[in-house]
């Protein structure tokens, strides 16, 4: 008998790697740090979580979301960064 194995969905983070949902930073995440800030967009790009949910989870406006997708699109992961904001806008 073959044994089926059940995988958990999952996409590619930003640095690469196997991303699923236990993965994800805490729903309690206080400190938002560049690489927690996109395993989220990750995450909703690739469909593990959708944009509702994530604003949700996390306790973030849809406007503050928005600005991180719109930081790595224009900036990279490094457009993520709190220190220096002036450089990358």
């Amino acid at each position: 008998m073959q044994r089926r194995q059940q995988r958990e969905p999952y996409v590619i983070g930003p640095d690469g790697t196997p991303l699923t949902l236990a993965d994800l930073p805490s729903p309690n995440t206080k400190r938002w740090v560049i690489r927690r800030k996109a395993e989220v967009v990750s995450a909703v790009r690739g469909g593990l979580l959708s944009f509702d949910a994530a604003c949700e989870r996390y306790r973030i406006t849809e406007e503050e979301f928005l600005s991180w997708e719109k930081a790595i699109d224009k900036h990279g992961m490094q457009g993520l960064r709190a220190t220096r904001v002036q450089q990358y806008r």
